[in-house]
């Protein structure tokens, strides 16, 4: 089904804001993401507290942050952004630097691009996102795991009291999640159907109170959930 046929249903287009300090990189994006049926850019802004401001008005579905600009820099608009709720953030920067990413992701990001991607990859990125999927890009997933696992050292600590609210399926699921597989991969490998997946993932979320998909695969490493040696 094509962008147009979805929206023209039930389904709205993702709203879509845009800040970066560069004029010339927000029209790039707009152009690039105006020939999307189903993204709508709503609203542009030059630096982190107007991208706050912006979202408060718009109200967007998915912020395109940049990490570096004046003034209040990407990392903190997207802390605020995330505490009130305003939409979720994808970081998106020429600076693969291990603390932008972390702090982004403390901060609350649903997803981190570096501007080198593809743009077919930016705008699937933004629909994940925006349809409640976290992205990670694949070259720095890598140093998420070996951060969340300490390189790969035993970290020795008591399983937290909401992972035994997960049923058994669920923390299979979550595992599997972890692991980096879609749902479709997941329904295959247990034999089961994309949607009964669909909920297992969305209670697992719930129950372990991560926001997305990324927030979840970090929390599972965490807790030991998966071996990375394997």
């Amino acid at each position: 089904m094509s962008g147009a046929d979805s929206i023209s249903g039930t389904e709205r287009a993702l709203r879509i804001l845009l800040v970066d300090d560069h004029a010339m990189v927000r029209s790039g994006f707009r152009m690039m993401l105006s020939v999307e049926d189903d993204l709508e850019v709503v609203g542009e802004a030059a630096d982190g507290m107007s991208a706050v401001i912006a979202a408060r008005q718009y109200r967007p579905d998915v912020i395109l942050m940049d990490v570096q600009m004046p003034g209040m820099d990407g990392i903190e608009a997207t802390r605020r952004i995330v505490d009130e709720d305003l939409g979720r953030v994808v970081i998106l920067t020429t600076f693969d630097r291990d603390d932008y990413l972390f702090d982004a992701l403390e901060a609350g990001a649903s997803g981190f691009l570096l501007k080198n991607a593809e743009p077919e990859n930016l705008v699937d990125a933004l629909r994940a996102v925006g349809h409640g999927h976290g992205l990670l890009a694949p070259e720095v997933t890598r140093r998420v795991i070996e951060r969340m696992t300490n390189g790969g050292a035993a970290v020795s600590h008591t399983e937290p009291p909401e992972l035994a609210t997960l049923t058994e399926r669920e923390r299979e699921v979550l595992i599997l999640l972890a692991k980096g597989l879609s749902n479709a991969e997941i329904a295959k490998a247990l034999f089961l159907g994309e949607a009964t997946i669909k909920t297992h993932v969305s209670n697992c979320l719930a129950k372990i109170g991560v926001r997305d998909r990324v927030h979840a695969v970090i929390y599972a490493y965490e807790q030991g959930l998966v071996d990375r040696s394997r």
